[in-house]
């Protein structure tokens, strides 16, 4: 892989975001993830962590809209090269070593997420032998993940190590199945592969999320609940503004970022950024901008961002900082930067929608 940075033709300029980051900021934040990545293309949270397949799969992202593309790329092959028989990874492996997983749990928007993943790879490069090589390891991957589907629409948790499969569902997980699902039809509309039994558990799952928040357990303290089906794309139009709108002052500390659960007094940078993101794709940008200026407290001397502060104690907790919490950032900077796979991917409105009459 080359160093950070390099052949990158400018492409940090574009993620500086005045009021935000600079230019230079920007290319810090790119090269603190590329250092915490293993030569063997694994992105773990940080050095001597854990390595889930959903946030390096974030991680990736980030390379991507970065320039950093055979770092991206790198990243997927680790995927490929440890996708397990049955088209799950586990939920966590020691320092990205596939050899020590340490949760050999399967969970379904992790599993589903490597969709996302792909096509954004495709759309910031028109890698074709790429997506063709990747082409299986997505088919598989949705198979696991559908195969925990439930009869309101809703996709089970997780399929357990001994193979029990989970059938609860979370609201914020099945919002990324359903964005993961849409990626994977645009992949095979590409390909000219239908996929028709994708597209009704598209429309389904995108019914669910929508229509009945029964279907899932009450995690609505968390503050992804609450923005994720905006995030993911299920929820567009005024549907997603009343949706802000109603959390916002639970969720949302004015100068430091968002909660990730009431009523605890602890803002994240994960969270805060997403929900950046989240409101890009809804189209208040100007509340975007500020959630992310509000968090730059988070900023290290690295260029990372600690995960999370407690504001009654004046003190970051925990002691880390993660390359998801930097990809999240650098994500919801892209997108308001207008870097077109990021804003094709969660801005959502070239994506299949698959059989969802009530779409909006």
């Amino acid at each position: 892989m080359t160093r950070a940075g390099s052949g990158q033709g400018g492409r940090t300029e574009r993620l500086a975001l005045p009021g935000v980051l600079t230019a230079g900021q920007a290319a810090a934040t790119v090269a603190g993830i590329a250092a915490l990545q293993r030569p063997d293309g694994a992105i773990p949270w940080f050095a001597g962590h854990h390595l889930d397949p959903w946030d390096h799969t974030e991680a990736a992202m980030a390379l991507d809209a970065a320039g950093e593309h055979e770092r991206a790329r790198a990243a997927y092959e680790w995927l490929a090269r440890h996708q397990n028989p049955d088209g799950s990874w586990f939920a966590a492996y020691q320092d990205g070593d596939a050899a020590r997983p340490t949760d050999r749990g399967r969970e379904t928007n992790f599993c589903a997420y490597v969709a996302v993943g792909v096509w954004h790879h495709y759309l910031a490069t028109g890698d074709d032998p790429f997506l063709d090589r990747m082409w299986p390891h997505v088919v598989r991957a949705v198979e696991f993940v559908l195969a925990l589907r439930q009869p309101g629409g809703q996709i089970g948790w997780k399929r357990e190590d001994g193979g029990q499969a989970v059938a609860d569902a979370l609201l914020t997980g099945c919002a990324s199945i359903h964005q993961a699902l849409r990626c994977a039809l645009a992949i095979a509309e590409h390909r000219e592969e239908p996929q028709p039994d994708w597209e009704l558990a598209t429309g389904a799952l995108g019914h669910a999320v929508r229509r009945h928040p029964e279907r899932f357990l009450d995690k609505s303290r968390y503050s992804m609940d609450w923005y994720y089906p905006v995030l993911s794309g299920t929820l567009r139009g005024p549907r997603a503004l009343e949706r802000i709108d109603e959390g916002w002052s639970r969720f949302v500390v004015p100068g430091l970022g968002v909660r990730c659960v009431v009523p605890n007094p602890w803002v994240t940078g994960g969270e805060s950024a997403e929900l950046a993101l989240a409101l890009w794709a809804a189209g208040r940008s100007d509340h975007a901008v500020r959630v992310l200026a509000d968090i730059q407290h988070l900023r290290a001397e690295d260029g990372l961002y600690w995960t999370g502060y407690v504001y009654e104690d004046d003190a970051f907790w925990p002691a880390e900082r993660t390359t998801w919490t930097a990809a999240a950032l650098l994500l919801a900077v892209a997108a308001l930067g207008g870097e077109e796979a990021t804003t094709a991917v969660f801005g959502a409105e070239r994506l299949p929608y698959g059989l969802a009459p009530d779409c909006c």
